[in-house]
């Protein structure tokens, strides 16, 4: 057996679930080291060292495929965020854990998922964005309403809104020379700021008043 059949008898092995992936690996690679339009069918084939018909089994269409690796980043993304904010004890250690894992990881991928993003075949399909967010949108939620004493709207309206903080920092850190640390330590500091700052404008001005029933006159 020579060493090209020992390798095709090898690839047949991987399960499709593998396949898919490695796919979607190589086409990841693809669009980090030379954008998307250097994803095509017979350029995966080449990368993944299978058919092109192989290709066009798991994904009948290029667009597609960049759907479904935009759709597995975003997923990725949220359930790494979300096993890190169960294992704070505190709040500045869920901010803080739960924005080091989402730099992190966008320090690594971001540029993956920025190229894909601008691609509006790929970004219209839905919101990859939503995928997880709501549960940890949630989570993050009910620990400022039990915590802080703060109406569950309020926390949930105030949380959701603070997650654009992170994708804002890590769009800057993919476009300019400056510490992951850095960009983190910052984007804890803005966070826990507005926390803070609702808790108090709740305290004084946001909670629904408590009315006493108005005596009518005799």
């Amino acid at each position: 057996m020579t060493k090209t059949d020992t390798a095709k008898k090898t690839r047949t092995r991987l399960s499709p679930k593998a396949r898919k992936n490695m796919i979607l690996d190589c086409a990841a690679k693809l669009v980090a080291e030379e954008g998307v339009s250097a994803v095509t069918m017979e350029r995966l084939g080449t990368e993944a060292e299978i058919s092109k018909a192989l290709v066009y089994n798991y994904f009948p269409s290029v667009t597609l495929l960049l759907q479904t690796l935009l759709t597995r980043e975003y997923r990725h993304l949220r359930r790494v965020q979300l096993k890190a904010a169960e294992s704070a004890e505190t709040l500045e250690q869920l901010v803080r854990r739960v924005t080091k894992v989402y730099l992190s990881y966008i320090s690594d991928r971001g540029l993956i998922i920025e190229r894909l993003s601008l691609e509006p075949s790929v970004a219209n399909s839905g919101d990859p964005n939503k995928y997880g967010r709501d549960p940890a949108v949630n989570y993050l939620a009910e620990i400022l309403c039990d915590n802080f004493n703060i109406d569950i709207e309020v926390a949930r309206a105030t949380v959701d809104i603070s997650y654009g903080m992170p994708t804002a920092a890590g769009q800057y850190l993919i476009h300019n020379d400056i510490s992951l640390q850095t960009i983190e330590d910052i984007t804890v500091a803005m966070i826990l700021g507005s926390y803070q700052a609702i808790q108090k404008k709740y305290e004084t001005s946001l909670k629904t008043l408590l009315k006493r029933p108005r005596n009518k006159a005799v």
